[in-house]
């Protein structure tokens, strides 16, 4: 098995007496997309910080490229290679396609802090970027309003690749589309994945799109990991058993009934 791309070893994280994570233990590896489920409250939303760097873990160990690191900040995971698509996607729908592309980050000529910027090289490299992971947008001056959710989706993503990110956590990408709009996402998904050099944490309630995609699974229930491993060796009812937090089915419809 080649080195993970990411390893979290130990990880706790507590607010107060509270303690969100307990012990996490998890390895992404480049070319996967790893599936990170588990119902609300189980911890994913606490872990994915703690890989961006919004959150510094109370114990345990992060690794990248089996080096240690210690982030401080969004900035030092960003830097090392971590980029992270949240569910608000933090586009300005008023702005073009390419100024959300590049923003913060755009191409200029002349003296700074005054340069003019390179709109049409910008207007190349978004159209190109995008066009690789499976979105051809005929006008990047066009408003980011105009675009549907699974291009703006795709949007996202391909800023964070052409910007160094190794590592793409995708938080929810798919839970506020209608179900065309959820096809587009699956698939630039899996044209990520084909590259081969980028690996995909995809954080979902959806068990059918986590089938879809996925090469590996971690499950989470109540800060701790209840269950984890690839598509061969998790079956559908391991998968849905996982799900619902290690609950037997049968006997929630038990005590259902005898209500």
């Amino acid at each position: 098995m080649a080195e993970p791309l990411i390893r979290a070893e130990k990880l706790v994280k507590r607010f107060g007496p509270f303690t969100a994570l307990n012990g996490i233990d998890l390895e992404i590896y480049r070319g996967e997309v790893h599936a990170l489920l588990g119902d609300n409250g189980a911890g994913k939303s606490t872990l994915i910080k703690v890989l961006a760097g919004v959150h510094q873990p109370t114990e345990g160990q992060l690794y990248v490229e089996g080096k240690p690191v210690t982030f401080q900040s969004p900035r030092d995971a960003t830097e090392a290679g971590i980029g992270t698509v949240y569910q608000d996607l933090a586009l300005n729908p008023l702005m073009s396609v390419t100024r959300n592309f590049f923003m913060g980050r755009e191409l200029t000529t002349g003296p700074q802090p005054f340069g003019l910027l390179k709109m049409d090289e910008m207007d190349r490299i978004t159209h190109d970027e995008m066009v690789k992971i499976g979105i051809d947008i005929s006008d990047p001056g066009q408003a980011v309003g105009t675009m549907s959710g699974g291009q703006r989706q795709t949007l996202a993503i391909a800023r964070a690749i052409h910007f160094g990110a190794k590592v793409l956590i995708l938080d929810e990408p798919t839970s506020a589309l209608g179900q065309k709009q959820q096809m587009e996402v699956l698939k630039t998904i899996a044209r990520v994945r084909a590259r081969g050099d980028i690996a995909i944490i995809f954080i979902t309630h959806n068990e059918v799109h986590s089938n879809l995609v996925a090469d590996r699974f971690t499950f989470l229930a109540l800060g701790e990991v209840i269950g984890k491993g690839t598509k061969e060796e998790l079956k559908g009812k391991d998968i849905r058993h996982l799900m619902a937090g290690g609950v037997e089915m049968a006997d929630l419809e038990q005590e259902i009934a005898a209500i």
